[in-house]
């Protein structure tokens, strides 16, 4: 079950070791962060300990491993780091490091795992904002053969199908049902290659902190005892053997489709650098970290673009739903306290409410004199009046009930709100209502901008049962 409440980390830990691609030693420390942080990396190796954002946006290399950078600040091989915190469900958490990369470990996740999980998860007081996959979302490298998708599901769930054209590896498959198999099923899988790319690899100046204990190396055609002598010089090992084509130096699998579920362990990694959790089905046939991120991007762009649309559209010429008098009958709330105007769409889990907001309401006069700012307490309140109109609606006798405001969690303002503003007011359920307790989502733009937002909890209490 995937979490509804941001989670951080409850201590600092720390792992040390080589990375993979450069070679350099590094300490990488988490440290709980607070919420709506998001996932941050940070090089106290350099001059003025510079912050870099795990974002799509930033990445700049992606010779066999992911790179952010900004400037001179690069963090490379980030996928596994970060794979770990969605496995986990981590929201919030600065990454240290006093060196250019992660330590590889074992070439996987499940180091990482093993010490977030034995500091411990601590949940926030912030509900998660997740990307939701509205419809399929698709992307393709025709010359590559990479296809992956995204369709809509309430979780996430990822499939990945490779093919290397290879006896030993052939056409592999792996999938990830819910994020709560991350742990056991996908975290331990190995980073791999061929043997006919390792020197091709060192040539490029990678793998330098390679070796036989941090990756799988496969043998898919026998080399010459000369070629195996110099593997062995290269990774400073007194003999390499190959007695048949598989595995090298006879490397046990921790899963018959290894490489497939480490190819999909990649794909979580890249994909968390959308910057939200991400509700959906992911499917990958063939992909690498180039056509991740690709995707990645594409994922944001459509993710950006659904946040600016979800401003509700209001047309002050269209017949509302509800107006003012309508609302006397719905509110319990009359002049200087209600502070709705109208009610301009209602569904089962959702509503949109409309103040105009005018420089002879009553607490301008005392709030701020001369300089006229709407108190953010009636902002919450308004939000709330307009919640209740959804809760009311999903009674049969809402005449006979009364609709308490008893929560507020996440509040933020945003912008100040004036006189001749017309505030937009959106309130959506965050889950079914159950023994007279209803959460939701609330949301006050004024034109396209957010200017307050949280998250409230109203109980519905029969007027007999007050008397």
């Amino acid at each position: 079950m995937m979490y509804t409440k941001q989670h951080t980390i409850k201590e600092p830990v720390s792992l040390s070791g080589v990375g993979i691609h450069t070679g350099e030693q590094a300490t990488m420390t988490f440290l709980p962060a607070p919420p709506d942080h998001g996932y941050k990396f940070q090089r106290i190796d350099m001059e003025g300990q510079p912050i870099i954002d795990a974002d799509v946006d930033l990445v700049v290399d992606l010779s066999r491993g992911t790179t952010i950078g900004q400037g001179d600040v690069k963090v490379y091989t980030v996928e596994h780091t970060l794979a770990a915190l969605v496995g986990l469900q981590i929201d919030n958490v600065l990454i240290q490091l006093d060196g250019p990369e992660p330590p590889i470990m074992d070439g996987s996740s499940i180091k990482y795992v093993e010490a977030l999980m034995e500091v411990g998860l601590e949940e926030q007081a912030a509900q998660r904002k997740f990307f939701e996959i509205p419809e399929g979302i698709f992307y393709e490298e025709k010359d590559r053969k990479v296809e992956i998708a995204a369709l809509p599901l309430n979780d996430y769930r990822v499939t990945v199908m490779v093919d290397y054209n290879s006896q030993v590896l052939g056409s592999q498959h792996a999938m990830m049902a819910d994020i709560e198999q991350f742990v056991t099923e996908i975290a331990p899988c190995r980073t791999f290659c061929f043997l006919h790319e390792v020197q091709a690899l060192r040539q490029a100046n990678l793998i330098k902190g390679g070796n036989f204990n941090n990756a799988i190396v496969v043998v898919d055609k026998l080399i010459s005892d000369e070629e195996l002598a110099d593997l062995a010089d290269v990774f400073n090992l007194p003999k390499v053997e190959v007695k048949e084509e598989g595995i090298l130096n006879n490397v046990d699998l921790r899963f018959p489709n290894e490489p497939a579920r480490h190819k999909l362990l990649d794909v979580i990694g890249d994909l968390a650098l959308v910057g939200r959790p991400i509700k959906g089905q992911i499917l990958a046939a063939r992909p690498g970290h180039a056509a991740n991120v690709g995707f990645a991007k594409k994922l944001k762009k459509i993710m950006l673009k659904l946040d600016k649309n979800n401003v509700p559209e209001y047309d002050p010429n269209q017949t509302p739903l509800y107006d003012s008098t309508d609302l006397d009958e719905l509110l319990a709330h009359r002049y200087p306290f209600k502070l709705v105007d109208k009610i301009t769409e209602l569904s089962e889990k959702h509503v949109v409410g409309i103040k105009n907001v005018t420089v002879n309401e009553q607490f301008f006069t005392g709030h701020f004199p001369g300089n006229p700012v709407m108190p953010g307490v009636l902002q919450i309140e308004a939000m709330a009046q307009t919640g209740g109109v959804l809760v009311m609606n999903t009674l049969e006798d809402p005449h006979n009930y009364w609709s308490y405001f008893i929560g507020l969690d996440d509040c933020r303002f945003r912008k100040m709100v004036v006189p001749g503003d017309t505030m937009i007011m959106k309130c959506e359920l965050l889950a079914p209502i159950r023994r007279g307790i209803a959460k939701m989502k609330g949301q006050t733009f004024i034109g396209d901008k957010l200017v307050c937002e949280a998250v409230m909890t109203a109980s519905i209490v029969r007027k007999e049962e007050t008397e």
